[in-house]
């Protein structure tokens, strides 16, 4: 099981050489994403994705599910009381289309939605990133979160470090 490790770093230049001192441990920056306020240079830097940022895999799922019950409910609606001058030959396949088609739907309506609805595990980091802050987000199999928590502190009594299951 992963969990995600969240730290503040005050400038751009220790969270080079904190993404230097985790690399060398063995963290890859596959498993590092940064986040810093809008203009900062993050070149050479693996950036947080929306994935990260936002609450769009969330989205994502919940509009699968809703859409798919929702596809499912007016599938067996038609096939219950099938409109005038249609006839559903095969009510199996009219049922998994249906479901099918809402679950589609609703995903890339919620993914739309969610996309702008940034992530609840950010919020409390938001206020030092808009002052200049650094946040660096780590995802790491969870027999490793003392030994990567005691390499930062070693290193950076400094930062601020909190760990959580992703949802």
């Amino acid at each position: 099981m992963r969990r995600r490790i969240f730290f503040m770093v005050p400038t751009i230049e220790l969270c080079h050489q904190v993404l230097a001192e985790l690399r060398s441990v063995g963290i890859t920056d596959n498993h590092t994403h940064v986040v810093a306020r809008h203009g900062t240079n993050l070149e050479g830097i693996h950036k947080a994705t929306a994935f990260q940022k936002t609450e769009l895999l969330h989205g994502i799922g919940l509009g699968f599910l809703v859409g798919g019950a929702a596809g499912l409910v007016g599938g067996l609606l038609a096939i219950t009381f099938p409109p005038a001058g249609l006839q559903l030959d095969s009510t199996t396949l009219a049922l998994v289309a249906m479901t099918l088609a809402g679950a589609g739907f609703g995903s890339l309506v919620s993914a739309l939605v969610a996309s702008d609805i940034p992530n609840h595990e950010l919020e409390d980091f938001q206020v030092r990133i808009m002052q200049g802050q650094i946040l660096i987000i780590l995802d790491v199999l969870q027999e490793d979160v003392d030994a990567i928590v005691a390499v930062i502190k070693s290193h950076h009594p400094e930062a601020e470090v909190d760990v959580v299951v992703p949802d």
